[in-house]
């Protein structure tokens, strides 16, 4: 396959697929003319990381995740590791983000949204950068 046909059958854009080559993620075979040959293990490895790009995993949490799939030997403890770790960074983030969810609603429930020139939202704004 040429890069246009793993690319359409990977639903990964063609700039990406060429960025994983490039840090060395994937390997397809050159041809005599140079052009990359994407093999039915490569298409594989190309959808293996796009579900695991879907879910958040790092380009270097997917280097990791790529090595244990193909490593027979692996321990399953050593991929659950990995993934109770990001699923904890995850969990600190959707923290994170209702805690920024909750300031913002106060903000705008404190806003009458009138013609007045004073407003909750941006005295909260400038509070919180001079305490930040």
């Amino acid at each position: 396959m040429n890069i246009s046909q793993v690319a359409q059958a990977s639903g990964l854009p063609a700039k990406t697929i060429r960025y994983y080559e490039e840090i060395g993620l994937i390997r397809p075979m050159r041809g005599e003319n140079g052009y990359r040959a994407f093999r039915d293990s490569d298409l594989h490895k190309l959808a293996f990381l796009g579900r695991a790009r879907s879910l958040g995993f790092s380009i270097e949490e997917c280097r990791a995740l790529l090595a244990l799939y193909e490593d027979r030997d692996r321990a399953s403890g050593d991929v659950k590791a990995l993934a109770v770790g990001h699923l904890a960074r995850i969990r600190v983030k959707i923290a994170e983000l209702h805690a920024m969810e909750a300031t913002l609603a106060e903000l705008i429930d404190a806003c009458s949204g009138d013609a007045r020139p004073d407003c909750p939202i941006l005295s909260g704004l400038a509070a919180s950068a001079c305490h930040g």
